[in-house]
């Protein structure tokens, strides 16, 4: 930023900072979207907040607006348990407990060698590594007393990776050049008000209920919502105008926590979290081939599944080129469930390895 727009914002007054912040902030994201880069409604809102930040204004997101932001991801996350998913599960339960521990592990020790050739310290480089939705692994970050700005960076580089990645891939073994990069959540969209409304309710009845829960405002509502859809209580609606305010909270809540010398830390470690994601991509390459030879099933469907993160833009690749989008689904749910119970114990054990790993240069939150 430069001194003149650095004077003019931190100077106007904290509504006018708001309402600049809300016009910018949405316009970045739509643009984005309408670029089709992936996670244009999270990155186009954190990157105008990262700019805000670093121009010093004095505005800041509340957490309860923050967690409601993580009860929608979590309700966004419970609308893709079905029952078409749930029965894939159990007929491959085996082979898909296989594939995520394996995955996990994978992450893990990605995660693990960052920390021994940078100064990324082990937590951040844990959770900047799991293989979970995006969002939901910032939102828990922050939780366990990681950076999450540094996770935010690290989780959405490997987001563009794997679906550039992933759309190479698919066009290679399936010949469709329509697997593009995802432009947004896959929203489940209802005509019913009251769908929305009882849907609405229970993202915040979740959060008021999980303070004392470690990913409460994550976990709570996901549970609430599967189950209320499992039984046919409730049919999940969440309009795209709501899940983009929602990923907007999020990222302007990270954004704005950023300031020069934390956009200077990330900027001199960004190779190295490009050349991270690239690794994990490709040892998750060659456990699918294992387990395409091993269950006879093609290979694109199984690399879609084991995909590290991308739920929603795995899924739509899988959809346009004909793949198996049920296992897909069903293994990218399994495996996110799995880290979202995992990534604390995982963190600490990533801690513990490098405990004596020199004190990593600190960055102001």
């Amino acid at each position: 930023m430069s001194r003149v727009s650095d004077f003019v914002l931190h100077n106007q007054p904290r509504a006018i900072q708001w309402l600049l912040l809300a016009v910018l902030a949405g316009s970045a994201g739509q643009l984005l979207k309408y670029w089709n880069i992936p996670a244009a409604l999270f990155l186009g809102p954190m990157l105008v907040a990262i700019a805000f930040g670093v121009a010093g204004v004095s505005i800041r997101i509340h957490k309860q607006a923050f967690r409601i932001g993580q009860g929608f991801v979590g309700m966004l996350v419970a609308h893709a348990m079905t029952l078409s998913v749930l029965t894939t599960v159990a007929q491959s339960w085996h082979v898909m407990l296989i594939a995520t521990v394996l995955t996990v592990l994978l992450s893990a020790a990605v995660g693990l060698l960052l920390v021994r050739l940078t100064d990324i310290d082990g937590s951040t480089a844990a959770w900047g590594t799991s293989p979970g939705a995006a969002s939901a692994m910032v939102a828990m970050s922050e939780e366990s007393g990681a950076d999450p700005r540094v996770v935010a960076t690290m989780q959405y580089v490997r987001v563009v990776c794997v679906v550039m990645i992933g759309a190479l891939v698919s066009h290679l073994f399936a010949g469709d050049s329509s697997a593009l990069a995802a432009v947004g959540p896959v929203a489940p969209n209802s005509a019913n008000p009251l769908d929305i409304v009882f849907s609405v309710i229970a993202i915040v009845v979740g959060v008021a209920v999980s303070n004392r829960l470690p990913a409460g405002a994550l976990l709570v509502p996901l549970l609430i919502g599967g189950a209320l859809q499992l039984s046919g209580l409730l049919h999940i609606s969440l309009p795209h105008s709501l899940l983009a305010v929602a990923y907007g909270v999020i990222g302007c809540y990270i954004g704005l926590r950023f300031d020069r010398p934390a956009v200077l830390y990330v900027w001199k470690r960004l190779p190295a979290m490009i050349c991270s994601a690239v690794l994990l991509i490709a040892l998750s390459s060659a456990s699918a081939w294992l387990l395409a030879e091993w269950m006879g099933k093609d290979f694109l469907s199984v690399y879609l599944a084991t995909s590290p993160g991308g739920l929603d833009s795995m899924a739509i690749i899988a959809m346009d080129t004909h793949s198996d989008v049920g296992f897909v689904l069903a293994m990218q749910t399994l495996r996110l469930f799995a880290v979202i119970i995992s990534g604390g114990f995982l963190a600490r054990q990533v801690i513990r390895l490098t405990e004596r790993k020199p004190v990593a240069e600190n960055v102001a939150v």
